[in-house]
This record gives C-alpha cells, sequence and structure tokens, in this order.
C-alpha cells in the first residue's frame, strides 16, 4: 500500500492506518490506497469487519485542497465512500484530534463511528467558498438532523464529540484507551451481519410543516450577515436537498454545486486567503525556537489592554494585568467581568467556564508585578515617550529572557527599543480592537529583535488562535499606512460631492461590513484628530466634526447621529451642511458620483501605496497585504484582498486611473508607484515578484 496507508490483521478485524503527516489529508494516494486495501478486506474470508484510523496527532482533518481546481484524478473521496457503501462487512472509523471536511465524509461513509472525547469535528469548507462535495451535505443531516448539519454546515464551526454523540453523529465515545475500543466496536458489530449505512437511513428527515419552517427560520438567521458570499447559501441549497430529494439524487446536485464553486472566482479568492495565511508568518530567519511562554504580563487595562488579556486568558495562560493606579485598573477589571458575563448569557460559554476564564486574569497595580512574566505585553496609551519610559522601565525589572512586546498601531519600534538596553528583546506586536475577537496580529520586526523572539510573537500568536502577519518596522506598518490614504481619499470624495451615507453604502456593496465613516464613529474621530494636530496635519471636515465635539459613537453624534442607547446611524442634516461648506470653502463645485466611482477612488490610493510598501520590503510578499486587511480591515475575503483584488482587475488600468485622479486633483501623492508603474509596463502583477 506504499507509505500512507498501513494494512494489519487483528484476529479478524483489519486495520487500515493512513499516515500522511502531518493532518493525514486525504491526497490521491491515499484514496488509491484505501480503495485497494477495501477491495481486498472485502474478498478475504478471514476478515469479519475493517477499522479505518490513522497514525500521529489526528484523524483524517480534511481533503488535500491543493488539489482543488486542478483536473480530478481517481479514485475520488466520493470513489472511495461509494466503495465504503458497497462493502458487505462493516467499517468503523476511529477518530480523534480533528476530524473535518473530507475526513468527516469519510467517517460518514463509514458503518459506525466512534470517537475520542477531545475529537472535534466538523465541516469548514464553507470558509473556502466551498460545500462538502462527496456526501458531507446528504449523510450529516441524516445522522444528526437538518437542523443540526445546516449550522454545523453553514457555519464551518467544529462541535466536540461529547456533542457529536449526542446527536447521533458518533455510535460511541471512547473513554480509555480508542485503540481497544474501536476493536471491541468492530468485533460487536461484526456479529450483527449487514452494514448499517447512512444513506439508507431517512428517519431524522421525515418533517413536518413546523419542522420545515424551523429549518427555514434557521436558515435565514445563518446566511443574514452572509454578506456577498455565495457558499453560506449554496450549503442551505445542498442541505435543503436531502429533504427534498431522493439520495442518490441529492447527491448529483451536491457535487454539481461543488462544481461550480470550487471553479468560481470566490473560492478561488478564499482558497488563495488560506495558504496566504499559512505563509504570513514563515520566511527567513523565522524558523527559530520559540522561548516558553506561560505567564504573561498586559500592561495597561484599557479597551486594547483588558482586550488582550481576555485573549490570552482564552487561550489558557495565567495573565497579570497591570495598571498605574486602583480605579482604572477596576474599571478594565469590570470590562474584563462583563465580556465573560456576555459570553456566558450568549451560550458561548457555561457560567463555569467563563468564570474560570475570568479568574485567569490577576488584576494589580505597579509594573514590579510584571518581573516573572514570560512575555510582557505594553498597551498604555498611543503616546511614544509614555510607551518608551513603560518599556525601559520594564527592561530593567523583567528577567533577561522575557519578551517585551509594544502594542503600537503607529509608532517607531526602533526608537522605542532603542531607550532599552534590551533591544533584542523588542518587538510589535499590534492587536486589533476588539482584541479578543479580531484574529490579525501585525508582528512587527525590529532592526534588532532576536529570531527566537520573533519566533516567540508569532507561536504565542497562534496559541491565542490569531492570524500572525510578520511586518518590517514603518509609520503605520501595513494596514494603517494603508487606512491613512483610505481615509485620506474618503474625505476627498467628500469634498468632491458625495456625502457619508453614499460612501459607506458603496463601500458596503463592495462587501465590506461597514462603511469607513460608520467605522470612523465606532472608533471615535478624536483618535485621529489628536494624530493628525500631532503630525501637523489637516482634514477640513473631520476636524470641523471634532471641533463641534462630534466624536462618533461615544458622543452620540460623528458623521451621524445616534439615538440614546442605540448603534444604528442616522443620517445628519447639520454634518452633510459641514461638508457643502466645506467643498465652498476649497473651490470645489459638488457632483454627483456612482458607487463605482467612489469605490475606485478609495482603493486605489490604497493599492498604490501597497505598492510602496512592497518596494520598502515592509511586507515581504504582496499575499501578506492581502491577509491583514482581510483579518484586520474587514476587506472581503470573497475578493481576496486589495493586492489579489488589483492583480484581477488588471495594473495598467489602475496605473492609469492614479494617473488621471493625480491629474484631477494636482496631488502628486496619488501618481502611480515605481513598482506599479514597472509591473504594469510589463504586463506582470504583484504576485509575479
Amino acid at each position: 500500500m506504499g507509505q500512507v496507508l498501513n494494512v494489519r490483521q487483528q484476529g479478524a478485524i483489519a486495520i487500515l492506518e493512513i499516515d500522511n503527516p502531518p493532518v493525514n489529508a486525504l491526497s490521491h494516494a491515499v484514496r488509491a490506497a484505501l480503495v485497494e486495501a477495501l477491495d481486498s478486506v472485502d474478498r478475504d474470508p478471514a476478515i469479519d469487519a475493517a477499522i479505518i484510523t490513522c497514525a500521529g496527532r489526528t484523524f483524517v482533518a480534511g481533503s488535500d485542497i491543493r488539489e482543488f481546481g486542478k483536473p480530478r484524478q481517481p479514485p475520488l473521496l466520493s470513489d472511495v465512500i461509494d466503495r465504503l457503501d458497497a462493502m458487505s462487512k462493516p467499517v468503523v472509523a476511529a477518530l480523534f484530534g480533528t476530524t473535518l471536511g473530507g475526513g468527516l465524509e469519510l467517517a460518514l461513509g463509514c458503518h459506525h463511528r466512534i470517537a475520542a472525547p477531545a475529537t472535534r469535528l466538523g465541516f469548514p469548507e464553507v470558509k473556502l467558498g466551498l460545500i462538502p462535495g462527496a456526501g458531507g451535505t446528504q449523510r450529516l443531516p441524516r445522522a444528526v438532523g437538518p437542523e443540526t448539519a445546516l449550522t454545523m454546515i453553514v457555519t464551518g464551526e467544529p462541535i466536540m464529540a461529547e456533542a457529536a454523540f449526542a446527536h447521533g453523529l458518533v455510535d460511541e465515545l471512547a473513554d480509555g484507551d480508542l485503540q481497544e475500543a474501536v476493536i471491541a466496536l468492530a468485533q460487536r458489530v461484526a456479529k450483527r451481519g449487514a452494514p448499517r449505512r447512512l444513506r439508507d437511513d431517512a428517519a431524522k428527515l421525515a418533517a413536518n410543516g413546523d419542522e420545515r419552517a424551523r429549518f427555514d427560520a434557521t436558515a435565514q438567521a445563518l446566511t443574514k450577515r452572509a454578506r456577498g458570499l455565495k457558499a453560506p447559501h449554496a450549503c442551505v441549497d445542498a442541505v435543503r436537498s436531502a429533504l427534498d430529494l431522493p439520495f442518490d439524487e441529492g447527491l448529483e446536485h451536491e457535487r454539481a454545486i461543488f462544481r461550480e464553486l470550487v471553479a468560481g472566482d470566490q473560492s478561488k479568492a478564499q482558497r488563495y486567503i488560506f495558504f496566504a495565511e499559512r505563509a504570513a508568518a514563515k520566511g527567513p530567519g523565522l524558523d527559530a525556537k520559540p522561548r516558553p511562554v506561560e505567564r504573561v504580563a498586559i500592561i495597561g487595562a484599557g479597551t486594547m489592554g483588558h482586550g488582550i488579556a481576555v485573549a490570552f486568558a482564552d487561550a489558557g495562560l495565567a495573565v497579570t494585568l497591570i495598571e498605574t493606579d486602583e480605579d482604572t485598573l477596576q474599571r478594565g477589571l469590570e470590562a474584563v467581568a462583563a465580556i465573560y458575563a456576555g459570553a456566558a448569557k450568549r451560550g458561548q460559554l457555561t457560567p463555569g467556564e467563563a468564570e474560570n476564564r475570568r479568574t485567569r486574569i490577576r488584576g494589580v497595580v505597579g509594573l514590579r508585578e510584571a518581573a516573572d512574566a514570560d512575555l510582557m505585553v505594553e498597551a498604555v496609551f498611543e503616546d511614544f515617550d509614555l510607551k518608551r519610559d513603560v518599556l525601559a522601565e520594564l527592561a530593567t525589572l523583567t528577567r533577561p529572557d522575557a519578551v517585551l512586546a509594544t502594542n503600537t498601531s503607529y509608532l517607531d519600534v526602533d526608537a522605542l527599543a532603542s531607550a532599552t538596553d534590551r533591544p533584542a528583546a523588542i518587538l510589535g506586536m499590534h492587536f486589533f480592537s476588539p482584541a479578543n475577537v479580531m484574529r490579525l496580529v501585525e508582528i512587527v520586526r525590529g532592526a534588532k529583535s532576536a529570531p527566537d523572539v520573533l519566533a516567540t510573537a508569532i507561536a504565542i500568536a497562534r496559541r491565542l488562535g490569531k492570524v500572525p502577519a510578520v511586518v518590517g518596522n514603518g509609520h503605520g506598518f501595513v494596514g494603517n499606512r494603508m487606512l491613512r490614504q483610505r481615509s485620506a481619499a474618503a474625505e476627498q470624495v467628500l469634498l468632491a460631492g458625495a456625502l457619508p451615507h453614499e460612501v459607506d453604502a458603496a463601500m458596503e456593496a463592495f462587501g465590506f461590513p461597514m462603511g469607513p465613516f460608520a467605522v470612523a464613529d465606532l472608533a471615535g474621530l478624536d483618535i485621529g484628530w489628536r494624530m493628525r494636530k500631532a503630525q501637523g496635519l489637516k482634514a477640513p471636515i473631520a476636524d470641523a466634526l471634532c471641533e463641534a465635539g462630534r466624536f462618533g459613537q461615544k458622543s452620540g453624534k460623528g458623521y451621524y447621529s445616534y439615538a440614546s442607547g442605540s448603534r444604528t446611524p442616522e443620517r445628519d442634516a447639520g454634518v452633510e451642511a459641514i461638508v457643502v461648506e466645506a467643498s465652498r470653502r476649497a473651490g470645489i463645485t459638488r457632483r454627483a458620483l456612482s458607487g463605482d466611482e467612489i469605490v475606485e477612488r478609495l482603493l486605489f490610493p490604497m493599492i498604490n501605496e501597497g505598492a510602496r510598501i512592497l518596494e520598502e520590503r515592509i511586507a515581504a510578499r504582496a499575499s501578506d497585504i492581502d491577509v491583514i486587511w482581510v483579518n484586520g480591515y474587514g476587506w472581503p475575503v470573497w475578493r481576496g484582498g486589495p493586492i489579489y483584488y488589483a492583480d484581477a482587475i488588471g495594473l495598467a488600468s489602475i496605473r492609469d486611473k492614479l494617473v488621471a485622479m493625480a491629474e484631477a486633483s494636482d496631488d502628486e501623492s496619488l501618481m502611480p508607484a515605481p513598482l506599479l508603474v514597472r509591473l504594469a509596463e510589463e504586463g506582470r502583477t504583484f504576485h509575479s515578484l
């Protein structure tokens, strides 16, 4: 069977062990070996039943997505499962680790399933712009019922083995040794005769009108936020076919949907981001061994600080949250308690688990309390002098092997590090707000950051369930540097003739969850105002709003007005008058702008800045920029990120439109970057670099 499948026999039980590290993906070699082994098992009179299991740390964690979009090479996974359906002898799946995607489809094709208690089972295909394509949408509803199947497939979120057992997805939980338990199960089912196939079991599909109404309501709720995404709606369509069509017809319907999605632009973009996320933390000098981290100190209990503390506590780490005074500390701890109370109220955590996580965070006053930490994250106010002083003091108080990270959004990490005698221990870890929710962490590589310090930051970000992206040191790094261009462009679009709600509507139609002005209101307009004043910059409309006390949702008014206690933006005639007056003062004759023009005027300057970032090596790869914008700034994943999007449009077109924008506005900063010009002239893409 080659190296990917080990076959052995224990009594009358054949054990087929997939061995395809690291996650036992169902490559063509694995599929071919399984079909051959199942044929042999069925022919051998000395074998009564078979077990499919895996070597290593996990059962099959999915299909080999590197094969997606390429010519299909039989046997396909559906062929393997067809062979299981045709078996005359029972086959039992022994599940452990992560049983995901094609791995769960393989398990559903088996006749019985047993799982170790820590096993996670799920269908994450929707996150790649796909649906399960080897019978998952037809067999899972037969195993667990339509509503549970729909929730698992549309959300892509896994469930634990205990829940899988309660729903009927697995037959048994292995309390002790999984190998012994699965052999015992295989011996028992062998005595029962013919295999039990899910394709023949429609008992859980029988639905009256009330049950169908609940299914439809669940579908509507699950797809409500799927802005622009095709796959969640396709998941609903496929699962519904399990209710409405005979099994084989439902299977054909599923496969037709899968073929359409896998060839479509959205799934190509989402698969691109999948691989880009894995590449973003890799590169020369990033393969050092990380330092051990079990105790963490977070300096600052404000919005960022307490959110970062929750992220670490959620990952099981002991956290010391440090402030300079008791009142500020207590406000931070109250915010932590509110986060966990909300999670328990929404059913995301049990009350016991919420309390357990909350108590991992110890609040104290004074930097000396950080002395024993393995990692410190400085999250004080975004002020250079303050951050420099905190890092300098931490460097004198903490162990020589401790890692010191600054959660700065813009500031020069090398300048901050130079104020200490330990610059090799210092780097940036730029979390995004709310830090316990947002997936991105920009890992800012200082000129003197030690390789194992970088490796530690990457490893800890992954441990937190974050997506780490390693970037170079420069004002705003990658994400905020590009965001600054979009913000400036948005101001100019208002001056040209658009109103805030028109700009936001255009960007939401493009796929962003919120438009730039709604985001500004949410974040607080005073933050940017303070930064502009420090740098001697002007933004006529934004500055006028701040001077009028319109700081966003926190003050009940910003670019929009907000009713008391509401987060719903409402148009404000006063704001629109400020916009029109700013245009008059600038000598600009206002005109109507189409949605497409608004999108181009906001996004093309960002893309241009991305070209400069690549030229300066602040980002090592074009795909790193895309990872940052998808995970940190709400760029629609199905559009693949700003650099992917630029390549799809064509760089020559973007070059020409930037030139036109620069000439029309007399703004030299909009002229295309040299790298963009060169690639356009050569007919190349950013991703060809």
